[in-house]
């Protein structure tokens, strides 16, 4: 418990709660993120980012020989000097890719038994990718949801734009704890990715963090129809616990609950211990088939550990 509060401590958190310390931390640790985009954008959008269509932009690509209908302004006098043969300058366009950050609050992100609840890693998260977009010049939006509420962010840039995320990211989690509720919303991470889908632009990098506790088939539609038309890396949160049962000398019966059913579960049993492991191993390999499947790049984040210290030892530098 000691080492705990002392790691809490160097992240200003307390692990439940969210305050503007602990988000603004994330400010220094922009390097330990790249967004550079991983496939072809596929809007018709202007901004820094390098199309493979080739068009009246401002990034000089190639001279080639002028042929008919080509812009006379665009002669390159040098090259058609030196070879006898008109040539003329081809530019490449450049694309706005807006980052948006989706991050899931509800019910069962309210859940931690190490570091901190998985909802405050997946803030934390948010804050580092929104500080590290701004960094690169692109604007960045947000959809924050739990089970009885979900704030919309515009895309903006500079400074502003994280700060506007971060307010609402320790509004959102506050409301989270205030109103928790006895029967959560089956659909709530299905809406998420219906608003997902309908607000966000093609061409728009996407991080949707969630534990995806709750994917249904129709959510899982939004997010391949999203898919289509935007880079989207979904980021698991998990607590260690998810992955297998504690270890202990002897047996003890322990009763465990959802909010909703309650069980009973004799941890120190052996057999317990590899029927639970399984079943969690072929939920998570589902999951991760979906994802491939579906195009969409897949990254899981463990509230247990520094998120800092996770993406240093694991080189998560593509998240």
């Amino acid at each position: 418990m000691q080492q705990v509060a002392s790691l809490l401590s160097q992240l200003h958190a307390d692990g439940i709660h969210l305050s503007v310390g602990e988000l603004l931390r994330y400010q220094q640790l922009t390097r330990l993120v790249d967004l550079s985009p991983r496939r072809t954008l596929q809007a018709r959008l202007s901004g820094q980012y390098l199309s493979r269509d080739k068009g009246r932009g401002m990034e000089f690509d190639e001279a080639r020989h002028y042929l008919p209908g080509d812009d006379i302004r665009a002669i390159d006098w040098r090259v058609t000097a030196r070879t006898g043969k008109t040539h003329t300058k081809v530019y490449r366009e450049e694309r706005e890719r807006p980052v948006f950050l989706c991050c899931d609050f509800s019910f069962s992100m309210q859940f931690g038994t190490q570091l901190m609840l998985k909802a405050v890693q997946a803030a934390h998260l948010a804050s580092l990718l929104a500080w590290s977009a701004v960094a690169r010049g692109d604007k960045v939006g947000a959809l924050l949801f739990d089970d009885t509420a979900h704030r919309e962010c515009k895309p903006l840039s500079r400074k502003r734009a994280v700060l506007s995320v971060c307010h609402e990211l320790i509004s959102m989690q506050k409301n989270a704890l205030e109103n928790k509720v006895n029967a959560p919303a089956a659909d709530t991470l299905e809406q998420a990715c219906l608003r997902v889908r309908r607000l966000v632009k093609p061409g728009s990098l996407i991080y949707f963090i969630s534990d995806f506790a709750n994917l249904t088939e129709m959510a899982q539609a939004h997010l391949i129809s999203a898919a289509r038309h935007c880079e989207i890396h979904a980021v698991k949160i998990y607590d260690p616990i998810e992955l297998s049962l504690p270890q202990i000398k002897g047996k003890q019966l322990v009763k465990v609950t959802d909010g909703i059913q309650e069980q009973n579960w004799m941890l120190g049993d052996s057999q317990v211990n590899q029927q639970y492991q399984s079943w969690r191993s072929i939920e998570n390999e589902r999951l991760q088939n979906f994802f491939k499947q579906s195009k969409i790049r897949y990254h899981t984040v463990s509230a247990g550990t520094e998120l800092d210290k996770q993406l240093l030892q694991f080189s998560m530098r593509s998240v």
